[in-house]
């Protein structure tokens, strides 16, 4: 196992005269994805909001919200951060408006892929030195994409062959207003993202076909079904709507699949895939509410979904994540809510729980599964203590548990290490050696 601070720039806290010990500020962990030379890339959040902020000149009292990657070399040393989201004091625009549900994807040639609902995706140097190119969708309650859009995707990940699996957003869906994810599309072997080349993405599944209030300027150019741009009924049918609906006998349920969401697809390998689908969410309890992990081919075909789940007693819906990681070198997925930490092999059978009621287990609450890396290691990130936890899978799955205990036993042990380095307060982790870049 290996841990890791989740740091912050030391000069961006001192820009901001930010205090750890005082209210109002807060700093997440939203993904991670590795190389496989052993690099690191760490995307965060950090803000502060208070109510008086906007009578006051005092740095100390002003509010901001910034998106941060951070770069950490094989030596698990940050190296750099890029930093956007909006203007630091006295700086000029940032070149990225903050996202909503971004993630990171690392390109073949090293290009760092920042893409985020509902469709802008940002190309940045390996270094994090530079915005390479930019595919923005603006996001809102429009019945239609604004004129300045060319958007990419709103998630992206790199099967081993260097096929890109994304999940693309429609205007014109049923009743809702603005653009909501509802494509799984694949690139094809040899295609490749970057500066003034954009993929054609192949749609293989759609969530909703629901498209009556759509017309031709709803679709993309580059997210296409046969030999034409998706939209209207030009897409893969069944929808995961309607076959999820047929494969559970739910359908005309209230606790079924309509109105349905999915978040962003995990790559089992070259040909298969896992896309995250779940029920309708109402104000009162969602626990037993309908949820899939649903298995799709890359023609399509839905193959199942990952097995020996509870509705009740393993539901995503406490805590409401539905993110799952997959390993697609060795084809495994893996998810982690508040009742459990679950392993399937490709073929959907579950190969292991590991309940967090049981005594070991119970400090996995406070962890956020993130993403596997290609060396096989998952990596989760404490939710409050900012601490990037490396687990190593092992071949045999029934031997999870223990490889998990493991590194839990060993979490506190290198934690009171990092304090001694890194002094943090309220468990802010500043760091002063890496490049900062402001884009």
């Amino acid at each position: 196992m290996a841990l890791l601070p989740i740091t912050v720039p030391a000069s961006l806290l001192d820009d901001h005269r930010l205090d750890p010990e005082a209210d109002g500020w807060g700093f997440r962990a939203d993904h991670v994805v590795a190389t496989a030379t052993g690099d690191t890339y760490v995307l965060t959040g950090l803000r502060r909001y208070r109510g008086h902020a906007a009578s006051s000149a005092d740095p100390a009292e002003q509010n901001f919200g910034y998106q941060l990657i951070t770069r950490y070399g094989s030596d698990e040393k940050p190296t750099a951060t890029a930093v956007f989201g909006q203007a630091v004091p006295g700086g000029s625009p940032s070149a990225i408006p903050e996202g909503d549900a971004t993630t990171l994807a690392v390109l073949p040639d090293g290009a760092v892929a920042v893409s985020s609902k509902p469709g802008s995706t940002y190309l940045l140097s390996p270094d994090l030195d530079e915005v390479l190119a930019s595919w923005p969708m603006s996001w809102g309650w429009e019945t239609q994409q604004s004129p300045g859009d060319d958007p990419f995707a709103a998630s992206t990940a790199v099967t081993p062959a260097g096929r890109l699996l994304c999940m693309t957003s429609e205007y014109g869906l049923s009743n809702w207003a603005g653009a909501h994810p509802n494509i799984v599309a694949i690139s094809e072997p040899g295609t490749a993202l970057g500066p003034g080349r954009k993929p054609v993405l192949r749609a293989i599944a759609t969530l909703d076909a629901r498209t009556d209030g759509q017309n031709e300027a709803d679709s993309y150019a580059h997210v296409r079904y046969g030999d034409k741009p998706v939209g209207c009924d030009n897409r893969p049918s069944p929808s995961l709507t309607e076959a999820l609906s047929e494969l559970t006998g739910t359908s005309g349920s209230l606790h079924g699949y309509l109105d349905s969401r999915m978040t962003r697809p995990a790559a089992l390998g070259d040909d298969l895939f896992v896309v995250p689908v779940f029920g309708k969410t109402y104000r009162s309890t969602n626990r037993g509410q309908e949820f899939s992990f649903a298995l799709v081919d890359d023609r399509g075909v839905l193959k199942g979904r990952l097995g020996g789940l509870h509705l009740c007693e393993d539901s995503p819906f406490t805590g409401f994540d539905f993110t799952v990681v997959a390993d697609p070198y060795r084809a495994r997925a893996f998810h982690l809510n508040r009742y459990g930490l679950y392993a399937w092999s490709a073929d959907g059978v579950l190969r292991a729980r590991i309940s967090t009621t049981e005594k070991p287990f119970k400090p996995l609450v406070h962890f956020a599964l993130l993403e596997c890396t290609p060396a096989g290691e998952l990596v989760l990130a404490h939710r409050k203590q900012h601490l990037l936890l490396r687990v190593p899978v092992p071949q045999d799955l029934n031997d999870l548990a223990e490889t998990v205990e493991e590194a839990l036993k060993g979490y506190r042990r290198e934690r009171t290490a990092l304090k001694r380095q890194y002094a943090p307060v309220n468990w802010l982790w500043p760091d002063s050696a890496a490049t900062l870049n402001h884009l």
